[in-house]
């Protein structure tokens, strides 16, 4: 690429930064406020990495670049749905309430980064594989992983009674965990269309090229800290909701 070309992607990369940046500081207070300034500057260095440090893959061209944001989607979905798992878990043992608003803020999360790995994924099979979608192994568990988070957040909406919605929830949250496993290893179990480990390797990290390494590794420490800064804000909605319901219980008894 041309020096011409990187001054003005590093520009777009920065205005991005600026104006993403100034909103939040202004819009945040507190730890937020750092934490959402870290998160739009690591997402305006990890785009540019992405798409101007990173090499262009030799086999699959241009489309390859998606995996910056497939991969790193998937491994934060199934942090935040082991993180509804463990919230789930405590939540059964002790009948905390933090504990269940947790796992309701990290399944929420959790669900938009797995909605955005099914998103991501048929961008990159339709050029590269010829089709959108096809029944493949790791595919399918995917889509029930998505389904079934996407039951647990209908279970809490649908369910009035607040302690009882806690503890089926966390049932489901449990229960549904099953699932994150099962995808990881479909590769290995099954033989799939969808690529193997190419990240990790048995014995250490892949061959992957080094430009390659620098734009993975940005970008999923750009996700978590979306993850987190979108983590905290649902949770504190979550309590003010919480809140809001025992004051209408409390004026209706």
């Amino acid at each position: 690429m041309g020096g011409d070309a990187l001054v003005v992607s590093a520009a777009i990369a920065l205005a991005a930064f600026v104006a993403l940046g100034g909103f939040l500081w202004h819009r945040e207070r507190g730890a937020d406020r750092w934490l959402a300034l870290a998160a739009a500057g690591a997402l305006a260095f990890s785009m540019y990495a992405s798409l101007f440090i990173a090499g262009t893959d030799s086999l699959q061209g241009p489309p390859q670049r998606i995996f910056y944001v497939h991969v790193p989607s998937a491994w934060i979905a199934f942090f935040a749905f082991f993180l509804v798992f463990l919230f789930s878990v405590r939540y059964l043992l002790w009948r905390r309430e933090e504990d269940d608003i947790r796992a309701h803020a990290c399944a929420e999360v959790g669900v938009v980064f797995c909605t955005l790995v099914l998103i991501t994924g048929p961008i990159w099979a339709r050029p590269v594989w010829g089709v959108w979608w096809t029944w493949d192994a790791r595919l399918t568990t995917s889509l029930i992983l998505w389904l079934i988070y996407v039951g647990y957040l209908m279970l809490r909406a649908y369910m009035a009674d607040p302690e009882q919605r806690a503890r089926f929830a966390a049932v489901l949250g449990v229960l549904g965990f099953i699932d994150v496993p099962i995808v990881h290893m479909s590769v290995v179990w099954w033989r799939t269309l969808h690529p193997g480990p190419v990240v990790t390797r048995a014995g250490g990290m892949s061959e992957l090229p080094g430009s390659m390494h620098v734009a993975l590794w940005t970008s999923l420490l750009a996700f978590t800290l979306v993850f987190f800064y979108f983590v905290r804000r649902r949770a504190e909605l979550e309590r003010l909701q919480a809140r809001a319901e025992a004051a209408r219980a409390a004026l209706e008894g």
